[in-house]
C-alpha cells in the first residue's frame, strides 16, 4: 500500500494500456530473454560496462543483419525490410 501511495503523491497513475500492448510486452520480453541467454549469461562475469555494450552491439547487428528468420523466408530481417521498401518504391513508380 505504501508503494502505491508514493505513486499517487507523485501524481503517477498506472498504465491502462491499449489493445495489443500485451503482445508488444511479450515480444519485448522474448527479445530480452534471447539477449540474456545468447549474450549475458554465456560469460560468467564481465570486466566492464563497455565490454557489455560492445557485446550487445555485436549481437544486435547479428540479430538484424545476419540471423536467418524462418517466418519471413529464412532471410535476415534487414533484408526483408529492404525488400519491403523496394516493393513500395516500385508501386510508387507504377502509380
Amino acid at each position: 500500500m505504501n508503494y502505491t501511495q508514493r505513486l499517487a503523491e507523485a501524481n503517477l497513475v498506472p498504465s491502462v494500456g491499449s489493445v495489443g500492448d500485451s503482445y508488444d510486452n511479450a515480444l519485448a520480453e522474448t527479445i530480452n530473454g534471447l539477449y540474456k541467454a545468447e549474450v549475458i549469461w554465456r560469460q560468467r562475469s564481465w570486466p566492464s560496462a563497455s565490454v557489455v555494450e560492445m557485446a550487445t552491439l555485436r549481437w544486435v547487428h547479428w540479430y538484424n543483419e545476419h540471423r536467418l528468420f524462418g517466418p519471413i523466408g529464412y532471410i535476415p530481417p534487414a533484408e526483408a525490410e529492404a525488400n519491403c521498401y523496394a516493393a513500395i518504391e516500385t508501386l510508387d513508380m507504377v502509380a
